[in-house]
């Protein structure tokens, strides 16, 4: 698969108190205004009320009295997810989430891109908010490959048309490589390779051709793979390959460095 091109360092620019906060790795972004609403965090000496505070990397930072943690090197997981968890932190529903199925002893982690509740295969996890934002990004290039079980018989010629781009219900969706694999039956298996990664984006332009999906596996996200990953089972990126794959310096080095010169 050719590399994408080189993702170029983003500039240390003011951000939301409660963003550096999470990132920070103490609690989550909605945690973190709760706290400023209790008065647990000061910035320059000054306690907040409010979290429409920005702060930079020269702000000195406290939380109930201590500075923020020095932000870790950033770090990737490969995860297979399985059917039936919500690639969320929290769910008003109460169903399980990806995060509470992780082992414990890894650090608070974010996702790089979604996949829905019925969605199974690869999904990425990151501790640093910066770098799953850089991986998001439709500027990098970088496709994601599903493998897609639909129910209807699909015509090739239809498949081939949305290299072209298609709108469903007024939402543009840009180019997206499809194959029909077999057809067995009233069902069909498929892969798409896509790299925008909008909302529900292959369903909903699979529905809109008429062949509804049952079930969806993400088999990869740019150069990353799931290859044999077990489903459930979750495993670091070796830095050597972040580095490589990013096509530059060590992740979240810049902002170490920041974080020093405070």
């Amino acid at each position: 698969m050719a590399q994408p091109a080189a993702i170029q360092p983003e500039r240390i620019a003011p951000e939301r108190i409660a963003k550096v906060i999470a990132r920070a790795g103490l609690c989550s972004r909605r945690d973190a205004e709760r706290w400023i609403a209790e008065g647990r965090v000061a910035v320059d000496g000054a306690v907040l009320t409010s979290p429409a505070v920005t702060v930079t990397a020269s702000s000195e930072i406290r939380v109930d009295g201590k500075p923020l943690p020095a932000p870790e090197r950033a770090r990737l997981w490969r995860y297979h997810k399985p059917a039936g968890l919500v690639t969320s932190h929290r769910d008003e529903r109460g169903r399980r989430t990806v995060f509470a199925a992780l082992p414990p002893e890894l650090p608070r982690l974010v996702s790089v891109g979604r996949l829905d509740l019925n969605s199974e295969g690869l999904l990425l996890l990151t501790n640093d908010g910066a770098l799953a934002r850089r991986l998001e990004l439709p500027a990098t290039g970088w496709m994601r490959r599903y493998r897609i079980r639909v129910h209807g018989f699909v015509d090739p010629a239809r498949l081939a048309s949305l290299a072209r781009g298609v709108t469903v219900d007024g939402i543009a969706y840009g180019p997206i490589r499809a194959t029909l694999d077999r057809q067995q039956g009233t069902n069909a298996w498929l892969t798409l390779s896509l790299s925008e990664g909008k909302n529900r984006e292959v369903r909903r332009v699979l529905e809109h051709l008429g062949y509804p999906v049952t079930r969806l596996i993400r088999l990869a996200y740019g150069p990353f793979q799931l290859g044999h990953l077990a489903k459930g089972a979750v495993e670091e990126v070796t830095g050597k390959v972040l580095h490589d794959q990013l096509g530059r310096g060590e992740p979240g080095a810049r902002k170490r460095d920041a974080h020093r010169r405070r």
